[in-house]
């Protein structure tokens, strides 16, 4: 099983998610710190659930990061989170 499919498990497992996009961003990172041949190093997550209801943006961030510490440990290096409750506005997810 691949990083993607480890960090998919994970934030199912943690959240119970309505929505979630990940996406391997890797390729844009190639020579930069933390990037390996292979990829999976870099992602992009989009991630809508009630979990996240009442929480800060900084809040929601650290949850998923507690979630992932297990991938961060292995080799994932960033990730770009964008965490939202439902039912936020689109305005309310920048």
């Amino acid at each position: 099983m691949g990083v993607a499919e480890r960090i998919r498990r994970k934030l199912e497992d943690a959240f119970a998610p309505e929505a979630l996009e990940l996406v391997d961003d890797s390729h844009r990172h190639l020579g930069h710190a933390g990037s390996r041949p292979g990829g999976e190093t870099h992602f992009r997550l989009t991630i809508v659930a009630s979990a996240f209801q009442g929480l800060s943006r900084v809040e929601r961030q650290r949850a998923v990061m507690r979630a992932l510490k297990d991938e961060f440990a292995g080799g994932l290096h960033a990730l770009n989170i964008a965490a939202f409750a439902p039912g936020e506005k689109e305005a309310d997810r920048s």
